[in-house]
């Protein structure tokens, strides 16, 4: 294990106007104590990653963020699948968890895939969802947001960090799973010289989300790709670390 060359351990929090008491981190990849190629603050537990090092890491994100239990941290599978933290249902595979009362924390972990934060206006609910194009297509936001029982336009999102369309090259199979459920996605792909499209993300997220009626949305200017020193991106590296979403109520 190493300790990060000295770099500290840094978050990215939501800038939106949620209530006080919902509170939101982004790790980056700094500030822990995982070696190469998972340098440094790894929190994915699957990804091939010391056990003692990604605890280790778990827990300076824990005592960083003053938090008073374990996050939920799910086993994803780029589904659907939403688990209530309230009922103690975070057993098995599962892409977005909710919650409506204080004390537990809501995590998804990404290395490109969008997460995506939901909270009631009033602070009620909250809820943090698992993006990457498999689940988007399949529909994981709107399942979140069932899930919830909120009327969408009492709802909030946040975009955070993951890679751009810039640098996301996807196959004709992935814009045919977009078009097929709503023909405006068709804006989110443009050609490129290898007769594939560059696919955005955000874009896509940001058309589900206003479907299903949540039409305040705020992030979405981060790329994991791009930016090498704060996150991990499996699109570039191939096997790397995982960041941690968390949105929490205090």
């Amino acid at each position: 294990m190493s300790n990060a060359g000295g770099n500290s351990l840094e978050v990215i929090t939501a800038a939106w106007p949620a209530p006080p008491t919902v509170r939101t981190a982004f790790t980056l990849r700094t500030g822990g104590v995982s070696s190469k190629p998972f340098d440094s603050l790894n929190v994915g537990a699957q990804v091939g990653d010391s056990p003692s090092a990604v605890a280790a890491n778990r827990e300076r994100v824990r005592e960083h963020l003053a938090l008073r239990g374990e996050p939920a941290w799910l086993e994803q599978v780029h589904g659907t699948r939403v688990v209530d933290l309230d009922a103690g249902e975070i057993q098995g595979p599962a892409d977005a968890v909710i919650a409506r009362r204080s004390g537990g924390v809501c995590v998804v972990q990404v290395a490109d895939c969008l997460p995506v934060f939901l909270a009631a206006r009033d602070g009620s609910a909250i809820a943090a969802a698992h993006a990457g194009w498999r689940g988007l297509a399949a529909g994981v936001l709107e399942a979140t947001i069932a899930a919830l029982d909120v009327a969408p336009q009492k709802l909030i999102a946040w975009l955070g960090p993951a890679i751009s369309a810039r640098h996301f090259e996807v196959g004709e199979e992935v814009r045919a799973a977009f078009i097929a459920r709503a023909a405006g996605a068709v804006a989110a792909f443009s050609a490129n010289e290898r007769g594939r499209w560059q696919c955005d993300l955000v874009a896509l997220a940001r058309q589900r989300l206003e479907a299903s009626g949540v039409r305040t949305v705020f992030g979405g200017e981060w790329c994991t790709y791009a930016d090498r020193r704060r996150f991990f991106s499996y699109r570039r590296d191939g096997q790397c670390g995982r960041m941690a979403a968390l949105i929490w109520l205090a």
